[in-house]
């Protein structure tokens, strides 16, 4: 007997279809069809329902009171099982700026136990600094800030078992030509972030093999008509991606906008760069070293600033089409296959696909989640 979905929608690889069938065989995607299966075939019926990939999240520090920076397996375990509530069927687990040990610690942990969690599937490790600068610092503890150093991710990739997909650093510090051009020749994607730098810095750091702009507009120097800075880099170089927090306090929906518009949907990338209180009541948390205060639907430092997010990937999808600044497969789009893609992983996961993974969410018309499945198996149902 085969099984098959039936629903209202399909957002497919390239496409929008339905209503149709999709089957699912042996926990892949098999084919998609307008065509009635066999009487003898099963079918989960969804009508009414829209069918979209899992979505990935790309930077992703914590959920549910755990942050990778615990270092704690049976933490990092609650953090894949709730991003099931979140939509989300494949992360990147993301470090924060710390001293060497701990990020040694870290990564080692994650990359000998990522295939024993069982919720959403970690597809490697962020490495959010440390190879920062001070003056776009934001929630980074500045006293581990460094020069890149090949030999630290040498160190890393050995510890982690090759695991390192992402590496975030400042194109203004030293050596940083160097170690981008390593870095992409080990299959790591080199991203932008916490920088003061210039156009032309940023520039000659996506000409050596940069490719990801974090969190667009935060943590960066802005654009100014005589300097565009890193924000106009996002917008404006060719062949890179740019990353976009849609929680209404991050990015205004307009620069947001403005950002898609020049950048294009296509490699405009949905995060959530979320932190341990996500999924969690107001209050009092930590970000790694600092204490943080959730109040208003915002993560706050001490001094005001802002320490990442509390935000759920499948509420970014609903607000970009609530504002007004994307359409449902769009919005899909930006949080499934274009992050896959930016970091590489996209012959695994984030689209429907025939032979790929049979990792799909279930949406109402009004995009709230209904479903998510992993696998073919229903692992979370609201």
């Amino acid at each position: 007997m085969r099984t098959f979905i039936f629903a209202e929608k399909f957002f497919l690889e390239d496409k929008v279809e339905g209503p149709g069938f999709l089957e699912i065989k042996d926990g892949k995607f098999g084919a998609y069809s307008e065509k009635r299966p066999d009487e003898s075939d099963e079918i989960i019926d969804y009508g009414g329902r829209w069918i979209a990939p899992g979505l990935v999240d790309t930077h992703i520090h914590g959920f549910r009171n755990h942050d990778v920076m615990d270092n704690d397996f049976e933490g990092l375990k609650q953090i894949s099982e709730g991003l099931l509530s979140c939509g989300v069927t494949s992360f990147l687990p993301t470090t924060l700026t710390a001293s060497t040990e701990s990020l040694n610690r870290v990564v080692e942990m994650i990359g000998a136990n990522y295939t024993r969690v069982q919720g959403a599937k970690i597809k490697g490790i962020f490495l959010e600094g440390p190879f920062f600068t001070e003056t776009h610092k934001g929630a980074q503890n500045e006293k581990y800030f460094c020069d890149p150093s090949i030999d630290k991710l040498k160190k890393w990739q050995d510890l982690s078992h090759q695991f390192i997909k992402k590496i975030a650093i400042a194109p203004e510090r030293k050596g940083s030509a160097e170690f981008i051009e390593y870095a992409v020749s080990e299959k790591v994607s080199v991203a932008l972030a916490h920088s003061d730098a210039t156009y032309e810095e940023a520039k000659t750091a996506v000409e050596k093999g940069a490719s990801i702009f974090v969190h667009t507009f935060n943590g960066m120097s802005g654009l100014h008509h005589r300097e565009p800075g890193m924000a106009g880099a996002a917008m404006n170089l060719r062949d890179v991606f740019a990353e976009l927090i849609c929680d209404g306090h991050h990015v205004h929906p307009v620069a947001a906008n403005i950002l898609m518009n020049t950048r294009g949907r296509d490699s405009t990338v949905m995060v959530t760069d979320c932190m341990m209180a996500g999924g969690m009541p107001e209050g009092n948390y930590q970000l790694g070293e600092f204490p943080v205060e959730v109040k208003a639907g915002a993560a706050l430092m001490a001094g005001g600033g802002l320490a990442g997010s509390i935000l759920q990937l499948k509420d970014v999808v609903k607000n970009a089409v609530k504002w007004g600044i994307a359409s449902p497969a769009e919005a899909i789009y930006m949080a499934s296959t274009a992050p896959a893609k930016s970091v590489a992983i996209d012959h695994e996961c984030g689209k429907i696909a025939e032979g790929y993974a049979a990792d799909f969410i279930v949406l109402n018309p009004s995009l709230d989640l209904i479903a998510t499945y992993t696998d073919g198996v229903c692992r979370y149902q609201d």
